[in-house]
């Protein structure tokens, strides 16, 4: 039997829209899990991009805006299902920066 890591409810919760990671960081504030700091940093970094998508929809070209968001969905679903599985495996390239950029989150 698979047993869960420490941190899997706050993982979880942290991919359900912005408000769920900021929800998952509070919970994570009093007694933090190494699970849980990962995918609170992985989530927060799709935020980023995801914002950034919006503003480049609105300012900059649709196209490029609508290619950035359909990407930072498809990544935000994979991140999801990793950690439903109780996996830190993430984002190739991207969740290794969003680990070591978003120290304040740990």
């Amino acid at each position: 039997m698979n047993s869960s890591p420490a941190g899997k409810t706050k993982a979880v919760i942290a991919y359900i829209t912005f408000v769920g990671m900021f929800i998952a960081v509070s919970m994570n504030k009093d007694k933090p899990e190494a699970f849980a700091t990962w995918h609170i940093k992985n989530m927060f970094g799709l935020c980023l991009l995801m914002l950034v998508a919006i503003v480049s929809q609105y300012n900059i070209n649709l196209l490029l805006g609508d290619i950035l968001y359909i990407t930072a969905f498809v990544l935000w679903c994979y991140s999801l299902a990793m950690a439903i599985a109780n996996k830190t495996t993430g984002i190739p390239f991207f969740s290794k920066k969003f680990q070591t950029w978003f120290t304040f989150l740990g």
